[in-house]
């Protein structure tokens, strides 16, 4: 089952005793923050967790598997993540 910002929210009203309200403002403001850094093309680093990057991919020739037609898709950013070794480790039980 998948962590989700409903969950998150619930964990840290729990744990920290606030409201829910404002629990979903520190977890959307987390959120707006990475996203922001992103949309400018800047790496988003959370130390002992990881690395949010944004990558350009060129155009490329590919194939439409179902026709067999050659095709070429469009140059694009995409988003990659990179676990930092103390992730890793903990998630390990190293």
């Amino acid at each position: 089952m998948a962590l989700t910002k409903r969950d998150m929210i619930d964990h840290l009203s729990v744990d920290l005793n606030l409201p829910r309200s404002e629990c979903a403002r520190i977890v959307e403001g987390f959120f707006d923050i990475i996203k922001s850094g992103l949309e400018e093309g800047n790496p988003v680093k959370v130390s002992g967790f990881g690395k949010w990057a944004v990558n350009e991919k060129k155009a490329r020739t590919g194939r439409n598997l179902q026709t067999g037609e050659k095709i070429t898709t469009e140059p694009r950013k995409v988003i990659t993540f990179k676990a930092s070794e103390k992730l890793k480790n903990s998630i390990n039980d190293e």
